[in-house]
């Protein structure tokens, strides 16, 4: 059984099971568009076959707008689709897969840790010319040169 965090989107209504939400609606809940939806199926990242109406029409059930939402959250944090991809593979495949997701995850995690910290100093240079102007600093500050800084023991 496929395990998705409950907590990944808001619970909406729950559509009937069986007829799902238009791609539309889908698109809506989810908060990307009906580009997007097509795209993320396209590119082999929703992990269960989006139901279809007898005329074609995509229906999407709860489980697929969840997905949708990690996916989402994925792209945003830099994840590439590749990676996405090879993720929903491995959920798809069901257990027995689970440290290579792990480690997919972590060394993920990794990577947006370390663009945090690079934001976070960057906000820090921000934060000391907002002063500068503000006025809040002495006129022998003002002109000093930004230094980073380094972690504890670097030289």
């Amino acid at each position: 059984m496929l395990e998705v965090d409950s907590r990944a989107v808001p619970e909406p209504a729950p559509p009937d099971p069986q007829e799902g939400l238009s791609i539309a609606e889908a698109a809506r809940r989810t908060g990307v568009s009906v580009h997007t939806l097509r795209y993320y199926e396209r590119a082999g990242l929703v992990v269960t076959p989006v139901g279809r109406t007898a005329g074609g029409r995509r229906r999407y059930r709860l489980l697929d707008l969840k997905w949708i939402v990690i996916c989402t959250k994925m792209r945003a944090t830099g994840m590439p689709i590749k990676a996405i991809r090879r993720y929903a593979q491995l959920v798809a495949a069901g257990a027995g897969n689970e440290q290579e997701r792990l480690a997919l995850l972590e060394a993920h995690r990794a990577e947006v840790a370390a663009k945090l910290a690079e934001v976070q100093e960057n906000l820090r240079l921000i934060d000391h010319k907002i002063d500068v102007y503000r006025g809040r600093l002495a006129a022998g500050d003002a002109d000093r040169l930004w230094a980073p800084s380094r972690p504890a023991g670097a030289h």
